[in-house]
């Protein structure tokens, strides 16, 4: 009888930024994700975070993920870190590459470190500013001091996960980020667990759109959606529009207007089965970055889209998009009255909402893709870090100022409790 090898088993640590709450969030789902692919190919995963769980939280025990608290600017974490001892770290957001890459260097040097950005921070704060404003965004709007802590972090790490190709594309050519750093990600999508079939147009009625109220993007689609709804209504008196999301503070709560049909929903204990009752989701988007769950969401249960051109950016290419894409508050409001009207377009968008799904978001060429580049990585890391001169130069001593003003913060908190 052969000798059985044991190998050791691989492990992933999470840095997250909060706790995963993918009912909540394109974020949220996008995480779990990640860790799924992890623990499926056998590895050991483990999430950590200094946020407090939240009400919406997902249960990691249920996934067969382990879970820590983690400290700010506390030398406990090195201790954390060291007993655990990953092969694989994982930034959630680069503030988390901040505040603990560094000690994830000192003390699990050949730990392979990922940065995944969620969205772009940078391009989502250049594209607010310049809309509060009123203007076009600038270069001096993108190379902000927010840039260059997040291009930073993607210098430091060993790969960055970029979920859009039009961030592909930006940090490549305007950043001169090295190609080999990065790794396009977009959500990965089951598409054996998707709905072969959905209700069909004559069973589905009224607009909706959903997401998380405390993120400033979907605040301004429902402000945005104010000046729309009307032009809407005004053509269908009939019609509703549903909106759904985590979080709604009073000042959201205060727009449910009955007589208008301009309702607040707030949370959706199931936002697939909320967005197959409706007939089609807005999502006039004018600013932030990424690549939009709730357009996914849509695609998912076959619901036909309108959005702006940002709302669309880096989720197609050559195929046809599943409704319109418009960034004209009157033609927004036009061609929604249309493809909620016309039977016959609607039933193209809604083929064409699974063309796309299947064209660009199938998890299993996805995840193949994204462990071969960590495989890859991991194995000639050494040579990989080499080529990364500049991540290197930052990663010095000499650049550390996260480093030191950390430390500092965790003596005086240190002196605080002596005293």
């Amino acid at each position: 009888m052969d000798k059985q090898i044991k190998t050791e088993i691989k492990k992933l640590l999470v840095i997250g930024y909060v706790w995963p709450e993918p009912n909540s969030s394109a974020a949220g789902t996008h995480i779990m994700s990640i860790m799924r692919l992890f623990k499926a190919n056998g590895y050991k995963v483990e999430f950590c975070t200094p946020c407090a769980i939240s009400e919406h939280s997902i249960d990691l025990k249920e996934e067969g993920i382990s879970s820590s608290s983690i400290e700010l600017n506390s030398d406990n974490f090195d201790v954390y870190i060291k007993a655990y001892n990953p092969d694989t770290v994982l930034f959630d957001r680069f503030m988390m590459e901040e505040q603990f890459g560094w000690r994830v260097e000192s003390n699990c040097p050949n730990a392979l470190k990922i940065l995944d950005t969620e969205d772009l921070q940078l391009l989502r704060n250049a594209r607010h500013q310049a809309l509060k404003e009123n203007r076009d965004v600038s270069k001096a709007d993108l190379f902000s001091t927010l840039a260059k802590r997040e291009i930073s972090a993607i210098l430091r790490c060993d790969i960055s996960l970029i979920i859009s190709s039009y961030e592909m594309k930006l940090l490549k050519e305007t950043f001169k980020v090295d190609s080999s750093l990065l790794h396009h990600l977009p959500f990965m999508v089951d598409l054996d667990k998707c709905p072969s079939k959905t209700k069909a147009y004559e069973e589905r009625e009224h607009f909706m759109t959903i997401g998380n109220f405390r993120h400033a993007p979907n605040w301004d689609v429902v402000l945005y959606l104010q000046k729309i709804w009307p032009l809407i209504k005004k053509q269908l008196p009939k019609a509703q529009l549903h909106i759904y999301g985590s979080y709604p503070p009073p000042k959201a709560t205060a727009l449910n207007n009955p007589k208008t049909g301009f309702l607040i929903k707030g949370w959706a204990d199931d936002a697939f089965e909320v967005m197959e009752n409706s007939r089609v989701c807005l999502a006039p988007i004018r600013f932030g970055a990424g690549i939009k769950g709730k357009l996914l969401d849509a695609m998912i249960m076959q619901t036909p889209s309108i959005t702006s051109s940002i709302g669309s950016e880096g989720m197609y290419e050559d195929e046809t998009w599943p409704g319109f894409i418009s960034d004209d508050l009157e033609e927004f409001a036009k061609k929604a009255v249309e493809l909620y009207n016309d039977e016959k377009l609607w039933n193209e968008a809604k083929e064409n909402s699974t063309i796309l799904l299947k064209s660009k978001y199938d998890a299993d060429i996805l995840s193949k893709k994204l462990i071969e580049k960590i495989d890859e990585v991991y194995e000639n890391l050494e040579e990989h870090r080499l080529d990364n001169f500049i991540g290197s130069m930052l990663r010095h001593h000499s650049m550390a100022s996260t480093k030191y003003m950390s430390q500092w913060i965790e003596e005086k908190n240190k002196n605080i409790k002596t005293n």
